[in-house]
């Protein structure tokens, strides 16, 4: 009875900590190994002051698959190197992974010895709090972990980095994590990630990888000059070549330089094989060259033949990035694509579902799915009713998304060319009604409302 009540006692405690263990970190179990693969590149290859946060992180992994040596080795680790920066508040983020790690394998006064060691920092800080301290430091450790662990988590990672700059607004590694964080949210046109990353640069020039997450941006805003220069100087340093490598691939691919983006992607590949972002660029790269040739005027026999081994490239480099990364939903939608230009319906079909049927999708990955879809309904199963019908599925999606806007403007297309060719003329009439009000043309959606009135008698419960 006795163990139990210290048992209890000590889980209340631990449940104070700020680690790992308590900052509701979300991802799927799928994606637990190719997690350990980022974590692990992260260390080896980016040269970041944070090192000892992705330890901790990479022992809160270990402790997920139930290899809690591993994981107190990661932890030893990490508190090697926090020592030699003598941040001791950062200190208190590891002391509490420990601490969890030892009660999950039973070593109880272990765990009480560590939850000591925070108590008494947190008494020579004056923190209110028994086992917990509010400070910038920790802020910042909880955002990179949040960060690193996928898109379900980027908002509270953004919050954590803003939480820490209002302390130490000039602080380098701060606004770091923020405008890394800015960057992987910013989703439609308004840019606000643009400022964020320039003052990044600033206080880390010598960064190159913030180099070329800039460079991506300003390419967005058509600002190719100064973007080139980011992207070059990136590549003429000799710090984080794995990661500049396949952001710069990204680059060139976007710039049409299919052949300059494969070779970085191939270079990158060599140090991290395992990176099912790295096959998944690939097949993106020949996903665009594939396109390119059947939009070529060259209508030789061979061309038939290499626009199906470039297709069959892509495939297979979408189907490793799933090995690699099960839950990697944008792998499925690309190979759906790429499946449907070579006639493979069915499996395309297959795809897309499994793309549409996983659990917690990002708001602007659904809506762009469902414009996907909704694309190949259309344009390949020459189904515009279907295609409708996940276009308004995407948008019944309510976030103001770049995604969004595309759904919008495909659903208008659509209703636009039913209404000229008097199809089913109620029912598209009154799709237009519904893009303008979703436009916010609130008057031009009304006019639109009347006129399927008018022909119809009554309105359409379903708009």
């Amino acid at each position: 009875m006795g163990e139990n009540t210290d048992g209890d006692q000590l889980m209340e405690n631990l449940l104070q900590l700020r680690c790992h263990f308590t900052w509701r970190l979300l991802f799927e179990e799928d994606d637990i190994p190719d997690l350990e693969v980022r974590i692990s590149e992260q260390v080896q290859f980016l040269d970041i002051e944070n090192l000892f946060g992705m330890h901790n992180l990479l022992a809160y992994v270990r402790h997920l698959k139930g290899q809690h040596e591993e994981a107190l080795q990661s932890l030893r680790e990490a508190e090697d190197l926090v020592q030699r920066e003598q941040s001791v508040k950062r200190s208190l983020v590891t002391w509490g992974n420990c601490a969890w790690v030892h009660y999950h394998r039973g070593s109880l006064a272990e765990a009480q010895i560590y939850l000591d060691k925070v108590e008494k920092v947190c008494k020579e800080f004056a923190s209110p709090f028994r086992y917990r301290m509010e400070c910038a430091e920790i802020d910042c450790e909880e955002g990179w972990a949040l960060l690193k662990c996928g898109g379900q988590n980027y908002k509270r990672a953004l919050a954590c980095f803003a939480k820490a700059l209002e302390v130490e607004p000039e602080n380098p590694e701060y606004n770091t994590g923020y405008a890394a964080a800015a960057y992987r949210l910013d989703l439609d046109d308004n840019y606000m990630s643009l400022e964020p990353l320039r003052k990044a640069v600033r206080l880390n020039p010598e960064d190159p990888h913030l180099k070329v997450l800039l460079a991506l941006k300003l390419q967005d805003l058509g600002e190719h000059g100064e973007a080139e220069a980011h992207i070059e100087e990136a590549l003429s340093s000799k710090s984080c070549q794995s990661y500049v490598f396949r952001y710069a691939a990204k680059y060139f691919r976007r710039n049409g330089c299919i052949g300059r983006a494969l070779h970085l992607l191939d270079k990158a590949l060599q140090a991290s094989p395992s990176s099912g972002y790295l096959h998944y660029q690939k097949g993106l790269c020949y996903k665009q060259q594939m396109f390119q040739l059947k939009k070529s005027r060259n209508r030789q026999p061979r061309r038939q033949e290499n626009v199906q081994e470039l297709a069959q490239q892509a495939i297979c480099e979408f189907q490793e990035t799933l090995k690699l990364r099960p839950t990697f939903e944008m792998a499925y939608v690309c190979m759906a694509e790429v499946q449907a230009e070579i006639h493979q319906y069915e499996e395309a079909e297959g795809n897309f579902q499994k793309a549409l049927n996983m659990k917690n999708l990002s708001a602007h990955i659904e809506q762009d799915t469902y414009f996907r879809y909704g694309c190949f309904q259309q344009f390949h199963k020459r189904s515009e009713d279907k295609a409708i019908t996940q276009y308004l599925k995407g948008l019944k999606v309510e976030e103001k998304s770049f995604a969004w806007r595309k759904l919008l403007t495909a659903l208008e297309k659509v209703a636009e060319r039913r209404v000229h060719q008097n199809v089913r003329l109620v029912e598209s009439t009154s799709l237009l009604g519904l893009v303008y009000k979703l436009k916010g043309q609130e008057i031009k959606a009304l006019l639109y409302y009347e006129k399927a009135l008018r022909l119809s008698g009554e309105m359409n419960s379903a708009f």
